[in-house]
């Protein structure tokens, strides 16, 4: 059975930098009144929903 996480690290790539995603997600953050991590997850769920359908 594989490891179970609750924690999750990423790299932004140079190239990627250029479009500020950090600060992108840090200002939507603070407009929405919620926290990058819960902002984060819930891209990640959408994301993982999504695939799993094409499957």
């Amino acid at each position: 059975m594989p490891e179970v996480r609750d924690k999750l690290s990423i790299y932004v790539p140079q190239e990627k930098l250029k479009e500020n995603p950090i600060e992108r997600l840090m200002r939507l953050a603070k407009a929405r009144e919620r926290s990058v991590n819960y902002l984060v997850v819930q891209a990640i769920m959408e994301f993982l929903a999504r695939e799993e359908k094409k499957k």
